[in-house]
């Protein structure tokens, strides 16, 4: 009897008819074809760069070689490879957000052809990768998240820190933890999507459930404020067999690149991700008129989110499809203190909640309602006394609290809110309220006090260290303090209620229940985590549709159920057709 093996090399026309079967006729569709089982899935860990650490000693050397190298100018990529729409002389650059004379990197200008150009690369490369098993795709974000995780950590984090303006704690849980986290979650919450199969099949018959990829391409938009927020918005829909246009944030372009090249290290094929830095209406304009748009993920401002929306709207008659639109906006978020509450903690929470990363966060702490007496008497002396101990300062200065905001038109917002306040005769500000942009986009963590609950920083978002308190009556009932916050803001992102009071702390969760997407006990607004507390909110804060969760992910399929009957029809009759013994009697 002959060996299996040489049983196979005799019979090539066997081997490649089941491979043929496999896929459909056209390609070997994957080299496992099984059921396979994930590595354990859990949350990164945070590195605490202590003095002397190993990771400290890395993170240096990664911003040493950041400051010394020259600006790299960084151009569009399609179907892997770089292309350029003119000279240098329309190259714009990303300034360090702490010392604007400097550049991180420049960039080149989008241009309408590029954008198409990137469309068309994209729907050609999509054929093949939504044809990979979910074990292919998840392969290569887990290979970029131990990328991330591993030799790339440190360049990662330096790259935020000098080109957003993070600190170091604010950089590791931003572009390292988050990301690589995203990243692994991704997998794990597509497996468990293939998993929703329908629970009854009747005699004979076989259901399932089939998770499509969209008919068409996903635009992502990111932002500047977080790095892993770029790494998510297009790789959430990638995952799951799409294909992505992503245009990244100006200000946070070489951070953004940086993952773009992990991905490709990874294995990402080409044209499966088009990185399209540049000109946002350059790229709206083109992809928003395209007939393959099939879905937009964004990350940004209200504004901005609403002019696409509408755009979309407009141009519904022009899509193959109705258009996913997933989007995560502005947001107002509060802090609400009952009297029962532990003042310092309360404190020491909004401290962080309002000017970690100078207030850029969308979670970021800017209003906050306590009982007039505790304000007066003990939260607002001790929030003095600890602002006065906060550094602000360069993100690389290991003492640095708060650094420089992210631009110069962030830093004119901010200081025109400041300079209203100052002159109000509903408002004052008690701390800080200092603005220099002479080096860097430099603002002062700043507490403004209100008399007027409906004053406009307790309204707008301002998207900078600036905290607004109203202190609100002892005597005023709790339940009309509850819709005075519900009441005040358009957005919906995320709050806090501190008491120890159980009773006040339900009729808070049950009476903003619409106020905010994720709602915080005893702890502060910013700071959720993916796998454990997944974001989003209404309102005007966006669709809520949870990144980091299964719910982000079910956006960009679209489920095709299957049956399947092995019993074949012998008659066209149904039982109930069929006269009995009796029936016949009676003619």
């Amino acid at each position: 009897m002959r060996p299996i093996r040489h049983a196979w090399k005799s019979a090539p026309c066997v081997l490649k008819a089941t491979r043929a079967w496999l896929s459909g006729g056209t390609r070997w569709r994957s080299s496992w074809a099984g059921r396979s089982r994930l590595p354990k899935i859990s949350n990164e860990p945070f590195l605490h760069y202590a003095p002397g650490s190993p990771e400290k000693v890395e993170l240096r050397e990664a911003l040493a070689v950041l400051r010394k190298q020259d600006p790299p100018v960084i151009r569009c990529i399609v179907d892997g490879q770089e292309v350029s729409t003119g000279g240098a002389h329309n190259f714009q650059r990303q300034p360090l957000p702490h010392d604007h004379a400097k550049s991180l990197c420049e960039f080149a200008p989008l241009d309408a052809a590029i954008v198409e150009s990137a469309i068309a690369g994209a729907l050609k490369a999509k054929k093949a990768w939504a044809a990979l098993s979910q074990d292919d795709r998840n392969a290569v974000f887990l290979k970029a998240a131990d990328l991330a995780a591993g030799p790339y950590r440190q360049e990662i984090n330096a790259a935020v820190m000098l080109g957003q303006g993070k600190t170091i704690w604010q950089a590791e849980i931003d572009g390292a933890v988050e990301t690589i986290d995203f990243w692994r979650f991704a997998a794990r919450w597509a497996e468990s999507i293939h998993d929703m199969q329908p629970p009854e099949n009747s005699p004979g018959v076989w259901n399932r459930m089939e998770f499509r990829p969209l008919e068409g391409f996903v635009a992502a938009i990111s932002p500047f404020n977080f790095l892993a927020i770029g790494a998510n918005l297009p790789s959430s829909a990638v995952i799951m067999g799409n294909v992505a246009l992503w245009k990244p944030a100006e200000n946070a372009m070489y951070g953004s690149y940086l993952i773009y090249k992990i991905l490709q290290e990874a294995g990402l094929p080409d044209g499966v991700i088009q990185f399209l830095p540049g000109d946002g209406k350059t790229f709206a304009d083109v992809v928003l008129n395209s007939r393959d748009f099939a879905g937009l993920h964004f990350t940004g401002s209200t504004a901005v989110f609403n002019e696409l929306w509408q755009t979309i709207g407009r141009n519904l008659g022009k899509y193959r499809t109705y258009p996913r639109i997933v989007g995560e906006t502005g947001g107002k978020n509060f802090h609400l203190v009952h009297e029962s509450a532990d003042v310092e903690h309360v404190v020491f929470s909004t401290l962080r909640g309002a000017f970690e990363y100078q207030g850029q966060k969308c979670s970021a702490t800017s209003r906050m309602y306590v009982p007039a007496s505790m304000w007066a008497s003990a939260v607002k002396p001790l929030l003095l006394r600890q602002l006065e101990t906060v550094k602000l300062g360069a993100p690389d200065d290991v003492s640095s609290f708060v650094s420089a905001v992210i631009n110069e038109r962030a830093f004119n917002r901010i200081r025109d809110y400041i300079a209203r306040a100052e002159s109000s005769g509903a408002a004052k500000v008690i701390a800080g309220g200092f603005c220099d942009k002479s080096k860097g986009y430099f603002v002062e963590p700043t507490v403004i006090e209100t008399t007027d609950p409906k004053y406009e920083t307790m309204e707008h978002e301002i998207f900078g260290p600036v905290l607004t308190v109203y202190p609100y009556p002892d005597e005023m009932p709790w339940a009309e303090v509850i819709a005075l916050v519900d009441g005040t803001s358009n957005y919906a992102l995320t709050g806090a209620v501190f008491a120890r009071d159980r009773a006040a702390i339900a009729s808070a969760l049950d009476g903003l229940r619409d106020a905010a997407g994720n709602f915080y006990i005893n702890d502060k607004s910013t700071g959720s985590i993916v796998g454990q507390q997944p974001f989003g909110g209404s309102r005007m804060s966006g669709t809520n549709d949870k990144s980091g969760s299964t719910n982000n992910l079910l956006r960009w399929v679209s489920p095709r159920a299957v049956k399947e009957l092995f019993v074949p029809l012998r008659t066209y009759r149904y039982p109930s057709m069929l006269r009995d013994i009796r029936e016949e009697e009676n003619v």
